[in-house]
């Protein structure tokens, strides 16, 4: 749960924010301090499961077959088998497209081997190798936790952006999101809240609050 200040912190944001003829997102800037990002270990590279939703759609691909690949068509945006993975190896402009039009890949672990072979050089370096899915999983299960999954991810940048809600959730909604993020970050920094230079919180078109 958020505490006031952040929650008011965003309602500021919400309220500050022109009117537009879209649906706006919410996004966190973080700006990070005293730390050595040119040192992989140190960058922040995390999914984070966002208690109250995205608040937008979340493009999900499922690399499986038979059962697994059936039960995904319910659930996922796309299913690719074995076949299309060697299709798109042959073809690297239908594989980019479909890395950048894609937030989240999941493939069985039995083809991971293959996304490697075929995809590895298109979704490696944009962060989006397939979170792997083993027999025990529920892929109806982890395609519906993803859709309320964001990446932070700073590279070697002091800031980084992520998505936390859009504009017609509520302030409450969108601060336990941040809250989440902020957690998360606290416990996986070196030096927890110090690593963190400023936070701020802001609809696509709108002004920036700092919340932290």
């Amino acid at each position: 749960m958020a505490d006031q200040e952040l929650e008011q912190a965003v309602s500021r944001a919400l309220e500050d924010a022109p009117e537009r003829n879209f649906r706006e997102t919410v996004d966190l800037a973080v700006n990070l301090r005293d730390l050595d990002l040119n040192e992989p270990s140190n960058r922040v590279d995390e999914s984070v499961v966002l208690p109250s939703g995205t608040g937008q759609e979340t493009r999900i691909v499922v690399i499986a077959e038979g059962e697994t690949g059936l039960r995904a068509e319910d659930v996922a945006d796309d299913v690719l088998d074995g076949d299309d993975l060697a299709d798109l190896g042959d073809d690297d402009d239908a594989a980019k497209d479909l890395a950048e039009e894609t937030d989240f890949f999941i493939a069985e672990e039995s083809k991971m081997q293959d996304v490697g072979r075929y995809l590895g050089t298109i979704l490696g370096p944009r962060g989006k190798m397939p979170e792997p899915l083993s027999p025990d999983d529920d892929v109806v299960e982890v395609v519906n936790r993803m859709k309320n999954t964001v990446q932070i991810r700073s590279g070697d940048r002091r800031t980084f952006h992520t998505r936390v809600g859009a504009e017609d959730m509520s302030a409450e909604e969108i601060a336990d999101n941040i809250d989440v993020i902020l957690r998360r970050l606290h416990a996986d920094l070196e030096k927890g809240p110090l690593n963190l230079d400023s936070v701020y919180v802001k609809t696509t078109m709108g002004p920036s609050v700092e919340v932290a």
